[in-house]
């Protein structure tokens, strides 16, 4: 069954296999035992590798060691979470914060504490799939609104019946097209209707915004949102997830979100080391400064070479192909030119739209991406895309 079903993804083009890196994050990493340059991470702002953040793991490792030990409800709650929670909370302005393992978990966990059976669900087309898996683990009755398009929405909003809980569901950044949700519509809309609006920024924090605060800073709406929920493992270079808001809300979420109180707790290395991310966010801006005058480079010289690009504001910029089979063969011969942004396909993405998806980092020398340029030049060229 397994290989008929691998053989199958295979003749469509839609098969994914596993590369191995050789070396850390970065600009350029090891690959197959030769130098190249990734145009594929989300580690926006290069603090995967930043000393500050390596430094703070180490020593919450010698001091708490490598692991947690159990659910922060069973073996308790070590200073790097609380710590972390409280940093996070200033950094984002609100009354406290909730760390989670990952941002899948934080979204499995987060809307079915919010929302369940009998009440209503009304997400953007294009939402990651963590929403959307934790919107059907809900049980509540579930509608998608054309991607950014708040009068659809409102249409939607209008045909409700009953007096249940309505949550409307986006992404701040869409990760596959690299657009901003329309939040100040949306908010709208949530306040006319009596209808709670989640934002999952994990693309916006760190990156969007005057002080990196993310998409609510980026559109002037936070003291708007009382909640919403973002990512450890983008720009602030580490991993895990985390929910900000009220505090009773955040109380609630521990005695209700599974994902929470079923998991080990995250590392305390990780933990420490986002924490000192945040302070690398405030104390080095210059770092978002470098990010988007090399996105717009990068910008530039695609379109000078006839791509066609996503809408996009944001660092991820997706070079949109058609259809898997020439996505495939575009990123396979980019590999092979030294460069590595791989494809990606349906049913990550619609049908039609398949797409390279590149993003640039802070720490893309001008040398970096020259070259990453130059490989889809001929790479276009041979395949005739452009």
């Amino acid at each position: 069954m397994f290989e008929e079903h691998l053989a199958q993804l295979q003749t469509q083009h839609l098969l994914r296999r596993l590369r191995l890196t050789e070396s850390a994050p970065g600009p350029v990493v090891t690959m197959e035992g030769r130098p190249i340059i990734l145009m594929a991470a989300n580690d926006y702002l290069g603090l995967a590798t930043h000393p500050a953040l390596k430094q703070a793991a180490v020593a919450a490792i010698e001091r708490f060691g490598v692991g947690s030990g159990a659910s922060r409800l069973i073996s308790g709650t070590l200073p790097p979470h609380q710590d972390l929670e409280t940093a996070l909370a200033r950094f984002k302005g609100t009354d406290d914060a909730l760390v989670f393992g990952s941002g899948y978990l934080a979204n499995i966990g987060l809307i079915p504490a919010l929302v369940g059976t009998g009440d209503l669900i009304l997400a953007d087309r294009l939402c990651h799939a963590s929403l959307i898996d934790g919107c059907r683990l809900s049980g509540a009755t579930f509608r998608v609104f054309r991607h950014r398009d708040p009068a659809h929405l409102e249409q939607l909003l209008a045909k409700r019946t009953g007096r249940h809980t309505t949550l409307i569901v986006t992404d701040g950044v869409f990760s596959m097209d690299g657009d901003l949700a329309p939040l100040p519509d949306l908010l709208d809309l949530a306040e006319r209707y009596a209808a709670r609006l989640l934002v999952d920024d994990a693309h916006g924090t760190g990156v969007m915004g005057a002080t990196g605060r993310g998409t609510l800073e980026h559109f002037g709406v936070e003291s708007r949102l009382p909640f919403h929920m973002g990512t450890l493992s983008k720009a602030l270079g580490g991993s895990g997830a985390y929910v900000a808001g009220p505090k009773p809300m955040l109380q609630y979420l521990v005695n209700h979100a599974r994902s929470f109180i079923y998991t080990t707790a995250p590392p305390p290395a990780t933990a420490a080391a986002s924490l000192a991310a945040l302070d690398v966010i405030r104390n080095e801006p210059e770092r978002r400064t470098r990010l988007w005058t090399n996105r717009q480079w990068w910008i530039d010289g695609l379109l000078g070479l006839g791509y066609r690009i996503a809408d996009t504001a944001s660092p991820i910029v997706p070079v949109l192909i058609g259809e898997a089979e020439q996505a495939l063969h575009l990123a396979e011969r980019l590999l092979q030119l030294g460069v590595f942004a791989p494809a990606i396909r349906p049913p990550t993405v619609p049908e039609g739209t398949s797409r390279i998806r590149t993003t640039v980092s802070s720490e893309h020398r001008p040398e970096h991406l020259t070259q990453a340029l130059a490989a889809f030049r001929q790479a276009g060229q041979e395949l005739r895309l452009i």
